[in-house]
């Protein structure tokens, strides 16, 4: 008997690992697995939710006119050089679905993001991953050097998630210089809002600079609408042209936009809970360098430890304490922890001193 057989590349095909959830008992576990804001929606967000959900019956804007508009006034850029899809994820696979293909090749650091190389196979392109240089860094002169005639997209993401650091301003430019007019250049900046670095690139600067240049941003992390999917992208006309030419139609909720306008509207209110965010970073840091960890620069909401070969025990670990701290393995490269609340942080601080190592 035959059956509809998938393509071969799915074969080979990495599978997205969600951040664990933990079972829900008497005592809830702390999340710190999904690098998600702790903090719930602001009052104004939900009513502007409510709202619109009494609209769910009729299609949303398909072209998302009044978010993209937003959007544009917010960054200082024409409405037509701003893309939005659902969640920053989507974003990225339009774009490799507008400038990949069969035989294309898709350059980016490694340890990223892990979406990177399933977007970059569905498309049917291949992946180049380009090891991280020293602090867990992006090593932009290999990455330079991994670019072919047949690359068409290089990824770039600062801050690097898992790791924490962010890509300078400097090495940025040096970068942008040496790399061919011709390869789409997509700098995820997902993490923005939590940088601090001075030093650390700021896309939005340099989109008249590079027309080659495409910025993607999320509204899950910073914002806290990781439940509703918004992210975007800026870039020169023509790209992000080609970017909404690929994106599913429809696939920004009304729910979705709503919230992401309301959000825009309390900015004042949601850069304070990001201020709280940084802090409790930096304290995070702190406390976990005193113990004796090695924590690379972070500029995200997470921290990184490069457990190795024991990241699944120390997860495990974590998992077993009281109330159970829920972290983000990488087997064989290390441990991402997200930021939580302070009382969260206080937890995950004791719970970990218990471990026996340190790496």
């Amino acid at each position: 008997m035959t059956h509809p057989v998938p393509r071969e590349a799915l074969r080979a095909l990495p599978r997205y690992v969600p951040g664990a959830r933990g079972e829900i008992g008497a005592t809830p576990p702390i999340k710190l697995s999904s690098n998600e804001n702790p903090f719930g929606p602001l009052p104004s967000v939900r009513d502007a939710v409510a709202t619109a959900s009494a609209s769910i019956h009729r299609y949303p804007d398909m072209f998302s006119v009044e978010l993209t508009e937003a959007l544009a006034k917010r960054h200082g850029v024409a409405a037509e050089r701003v893309a939005v899809g659902a969640g920053s994820v989507a974003v990225l696979g339009h774009a490799l679905q507008a400038f990949c293909g069969e035989g294309a090749e898709v350059v980016y650091g490694w340890r990223s993001f892990e979406a990177y190389p399933i977007l970059t196979m569905l498309v049917g392109a291949t992946a180049v991953q380009v090891p991280l240089g020293v602090e867990a860094r992006h090593d932009l002169p290999a990455m330079v050097g991994a670019v072919t005639e047949a690359t068409t997209v290089v990824l770039l993401c600062s801050p690097n998630n898992p790791t924490g650091p962010t890509i300078e301003t400097d090495e940025f430019e040096a970068f942008m210089a040496a790399v061919p007019t011709r390869v789409l250049v997509i700098l995820d900046e997902a993490y923005g809002e939590f940088v601090r670095d001075p030093s650390a690139v700021r896309g939005g600067e340099y989109l008249d600079r590079y027309p080659n240049l495409v910025v993607a941003r999320t509204f899950s992390k910073a914002y806290g609408l990781a439940g509703l999917r918004v992210g975007y992208a800026l870039g020169d006309p023509d790209v992000i042209a080609a970017i909404r030419a690929a994106t599913t139609p429809f696939s920004l909720s009304v729910v979705a936009q709503a919230a992401a306008l309301a959000s825009l509207e309390v900015e004042k209110e949601l850069t304070e809970r990001v201020d709280t965010l940084v802090a409790e970073r930096e304290r995070l840091v702190t406390a976990l360098r005193e113990d004796g960890w090695t924590i690379p620069d972070t500029q995200g909401n997470f921290v990184w430890i490069a457990a190795r070969d024991a990241a699944n025990e120390l997860a495990e670990h974590l998992s077993a304490a009281t109330p159970s701290i829920l972290v983000r393995s990488f087997s064989g490269d290390g441990v991402r922890i997200t930021v939580g609340s302070r009382e969260e942080n206080d937890a995950l601080l004791g719970a970990i001193a218990g471990y026996p190592d340190r790496f």
